[in-house]
């Protein structure tokens, strides 16, 4: 065939391609256009607008030797010893949820005297302040912490809070490593982190997982305190006795946690755990590093538990909507005063969503009295701002103080003069009720004991009860009676500082 007669055969071969090529792009093709990011180190192409993209390899999650690098030296080994008397006053153990800081030495009874246990603990700051958890340190005669280089100092209380279940030791050390704080409102469920510890007296070990929720509440921390903070953030990864106090880390090695209790059906780790969020730890770390006591802060409402079935809602008659349901409000409290009532549904506290009562009690627990927020809530359909100042327990904005009787946990009264006479004594404090929390409830001390004296010291009343019990300091023997009962009892017995 002639050169005359190919050409134009190639010709219209080649029109139409490119024509066909051209009407198939625009009317059949509906793939995606992609851009791509590439760098000279890795060839490995991933489409810039891929919804998932990840700077690992294929989606996997960020390395974590630096993280661990930084928070193991900040991480130490709490030892503590206490002589304690057996009590049938002690709190029960729950089947599900545990506080897993005590890690007691083989062999030995919980009840054994002396008890020996360990947790683990964070360094905030380089002149040797330490966070971990109050139920570690609860107690204890002696405390010992141990840092990841094996040096050992014997630690001091700082201050302790059952209600949040936090508590900061002191040790006398300089140009410590320490944590840097992070920002527990940040923390994203499905993020990657760390629990760093001593569990079952090992060394120093690291554990990874995600945060599989937040603003958790087991109601765990009422076995030491009546009004519990939780707000928990949960995560999967694995914690065991010894870990509790110990830090929870995100991958940049910023302490977004202090790891408190694990969900168990046998004590040790089966699948979750439960960290307090940094944001309400520096808070009542500072309160305690200040003031001795944590300045807690309340809305001053009641309001509807998490989870109530349809059937409480319509017998109580609380309304659907999101948000926290005020059922009613405390006369004088801060949420009176600024005109909020029952019924109204609070959706935000500082333009942070609360969704639940878990979320509100955790934002509220990083302000103190005298502190103002704006509140949003809802009423009647209405979206409504309003600006309230925090108030104490009291109504008040003012410094809370904590009193050697209130550590006692027990309702004291002076004896009245027809009982002190039948008694044959001056007089006496008597004891109408302990606490399940407090120093009393360590003691077989029952309910209608007499109080005589403290330390050898003659008392009267409570007022001078109190003084003697200033003086006394940490450790205290109580003598005294029971009316009706011949002998005089004693009770020696801890307090913390």
């Amino acid at each position: 065939m002639k050169l005359q007669q190919i050409l134009p055969v190639v010709l219209i071969s080649a029109v139409t391609s490119v024509g066909s090529m051209w009407a198939y792009n625009k009317y059949v093709s509906h793939e995606t256009t992609y851009t791509y990011r590439s760098s000279d180190s890795n060839k490995n192409q991933i489409p810039a607008n891929y919804a998932g993209f990840f700077d690992g390899v294929n989606g996997a999650p960020n390395d974590f030797t630096d993280a661990a690098s930084t928070s193991i030296p900040a991480t130490v080994h709490i030892k503590t010893k206490a002589t304690r008397t057996a009590s049938n006053n002690l709190p029960k153990r729950s089947p599900l949820f545990d506080l897993f800081g005590f890690d007691w030495d083989e062999g030995m009874s919980p009840r054994s005297l002396p008890q020996m246990a360990s947790g683990s603990g964070a360094i905030i700051s380089q002149d040797g302040y330490i966070v971990t958890n109050n139920h570690v340190i609860e107690g204890a005669d002696e405390i010992t912490v141990n840092l990841a280089d094996k040096k050992s100092f014997k630690a001091k209380l700082v201050g302790a809070d059952p209600s949040s279940d936090l508590a900061v030791i002191k040790i006398d050390a300089k140009d410590l490593p320490f944590l840097l704080y992070g920002n527990s409102d940040d923390v994203k469920i499905g993020q990657w982190v760390l629990a760093v510890g001593y569990p079952l007296n090992l060394e120093a070990t690291v554990t990874a997982g995600i945060v599989s929720a937040k603003s958790r509440t087991l109601d765990i921390n009422r076995r030491q305190s009546k009004s519990p903070i939780e707000s928990f953030i949960q995560t999967d990864a694995a914690v065991n006795p010894g870990n509790s106090g110990g830090p929870l880390i995100n991958t940049s090695g910023q302490l977004i946690g202090i790891n408190s209790a694990i969900a168990s059906p046998t004590g040790s780790y089966a699948g979750y755990s439960f960290t307090i969020p940094v944001n309400v730890v520096k808070k009542i770390v500072a309160d305690l590093m200040k003031f001795g006591t944590v300045q807690r802060a309340y809305l001053g409402i009641n309001y509807a538990p998490d989870n109530l079935s349809e059937e409480v809602k319509k017998e109580q008659g609380i309304k659907e909507g999101d948000g926290v349901y005020v059922m009613d409000v405390t006369k004088d409290g801060a949420a009176a005063a600024s005109g909020i009532r029952k019924g109204d549904f609070i959706t935000q506290i500082n333009n942070i969503p609360v969704k639940s009562g878990a979320e509100m009690v955790g934002q509220i627990a990083t302000y103190r009295p005298g502190d103002k927020v704006k509140i949003h809530y809802r009423r009647d359909g209405r979206e409504m701002t309003s600006d309230i100042v925090l108030r104490n327990s009291s109504g008040t904005t003012a410094v809370v103080k904590t009193t050697v009787i209130d550590k006692l946990g027990a309702d004291l009264a002076t004896v009245d003069a027809k009982t002190a006479k039948e008694m044959g004594v001056k007089g006496g404090v008597i004891v109408k009720g302990i606490d399940e929390n407090g120093a009393f409830s360590k003691t077989r001390m029952e309910e209608g004991f007499v109080i005589l004296k403290v330390n050898g010291k003659e008392v009267t009343s409570v007022e001078q009860f109190q003084l003697e019990m200033e003086k006394a300091g940490n450790s205290v023997t109580l003598d005294g009676m029971y009316p009706g009962y011949e002998g005089v009892f004693r009770y020696p017995m801890k307090i913390s500082e």
